[in-house]
């Protein structure tokens, strides 16, 4: 999820532009993403339901030369889940389903299916294990899968706390809720989707599934590596109403900002959408912010992320997509709030990052640890690019900013080599440990 060409940045029309909003100081923002070469994305901000800051960087194409502009679609991943949990809403009010309705009631061939309800798959209380995080899953995630062998792969990975325990995210839970809104409402989830949602909002640049199509000005996903690399392209038979929504960021604007002022559902189904319990609304997070707070989602999937809120006392939707980033996007929506509110807020700086050639990567590579350290880290490299991953956690793309200084700048974290003393020095928001090569 990263990048290191030279981006181009674009548009940036400002319509009914708010008296109080530095638009020039977000663009000033971005600027400098761009120029360290740090992300590609595209941001758009509404008041009152109307654009008043609207702007892409980067490529939506990057081998073809084809650039992002304000109407690029973009995987949103996992804010998809919004979508879904307000179409089941949608049903509920319908008395097609209720938040009682056991899992068992369409699908008792699932594990636990007797004790978990449509409200458990909701808030992720279900127990019903991640299937994303299985170990195999990256091998055939780009294969295109039948619902049976979803339900195969779901009842294999079985159950990992009972329902209603606890709360943890499970993409589970929102596959299976695609399948029950379907079955529930005799609808394919495409056209409930079209029904209450995309035609009735006028979402023109927002779509449910389909391969990635740049003649549609759709954004393929990048990861960094001593140029833009393109990732991998998830089939969306897989990720369903968990994650297979393509859109951008006005179009997410208008849905949440439609979502908040009753205009989908009613005033008790929303409230119940915003009822946080162990952290999970009903497809909403809650974002704070100084005094403030939003509701809405994060999203990724391959190397796209994005993120999306609404204040609801100030109707201002902000909505961010990315389809290569080595910065946290948490930080762009922090810096593009902060502007907006006339908060006190210090452009950051960015390391530009540089090409290191492959024989002075090799050098790196190993086992680092130390007794000050809680975890060895592995650095190593895959597809030319230099890679570092602590024991039992995912690994990392890290970026050069000198020819022995490497950065992942999503969790401002810094590693320095030192091939003569043989370790390397990790520091990470301030604190620094020495890492003796094993």
């Amino acid at each position: 999820m990263k990048k290191i060409i030279i981006l181009l940045l674009l548009f940036s029309p400002c319509i009914a532009l708010s008296q109080k909003f530095n638009s020039k100081k977000l663009d000033s923002l971005l600027d400098r993403i761009t120029e360290a070469d740090k992300a590609m994305l595209s941001l758009a901000i509404y008041e009152d339901g109307k654009p008043i800051y609207t702007r892409a960087i980067g490529y939506a194409d990057v081998e073809s030369k084809i650039e992002a502009n304000p109407k690029t679609m973009y995987r949103i991943g996992s804010i998809t889940k919004s979508f879904t949990a307000t179409l089941i809403l949608k049903l509920v009010e319908q008395e097609k389903l209720s938040l009682d309705t056991k899992l068992a009631k369409y699908y008792p061939e699932l594990p636990n299916a007797e004790k978990i309800t449509i409200k458990h798959l909701l808030n992720h209380h279900s127990g019903l294990f991640n299937f994303t995080n299985d170990k195999n899953y990256t091998s055939w995630m780009q294969q295109p899968k039948s619902k049976a062998e979803l339900i195969k792969i779901i009842k294999i990975n079985g159950t990992e706390f009972e329902p209603n325990e606890k709360g943890e995210y499970s993409n589970t839970n929102y596959v299976i809720l695609t399948w029950i809104a379907e079955d529930a409402s005799n609808s394919s989830f495409s056209d409930l989707l079209e029904k209450h949602i995309i035609e009735p909002l006028g979402l023109k640049r927002t779509k449910y599934q389909g391969k990635i199509n740049t003649s549609n000005n759709e954004a393929y996903s990048y990861q960094i590596g001593n140029t833009w690399i393109k990732a991998t392209e998830t089939a969306m038979s897989i990720p369903l109403g968990a994650g297979a929504i393509v859109s951008t960021p006005s179009d997410l604007n208008l849905f949440y900002t439609a979502l908040f002022n009753g205009e989908i559902l009613n005033t008790a189904s929303l409230e119940k959408m915003k009822t946080i319990e162990d952290n999970y609304g009903l497809g909403l997070f809650k974002f704070p912010f100084y005094e403030k707070s939003s509701f809405g989602h994060t999203g990724g999937i391959d190397s796209f992320s994005s993120m999306a809120g609404f204040i609801e006392e100030d109707q201002l939707a902000v909505s961010v997509t990315s389809n290569g980033s080595s910065i946290s996007l948490n930080d762009v929506v922090l810096g593009a709030l902060s502007i907006y509110y006339n908060k006190d807020y210090k452009l950051p700086t960015y390391r530009k990052s540089i090409d290191v050639d492959l024989a002075t990567l090799k050098q790196y590579e190993g086992t680092y640890g130390s007794d000050e350290f809680p975890l060895d880290i592995k650095i190593f490299i895959e597809d030319e690019v230099l890679k570092a991953q602590a024991t039992g956690q995912p690994s990392f793309v890290l970026t050069a900013v000198t020819e022995n200084t490497f950065e992942f700048s999503a969790a401002s974290l810094e590693i320095v080599f030192s091939t003569e003393d043989n370790n390397m020095k990790i520091t990470e928001s301030g604190n620094s440990y020495t890492l003796e090569k094993k």
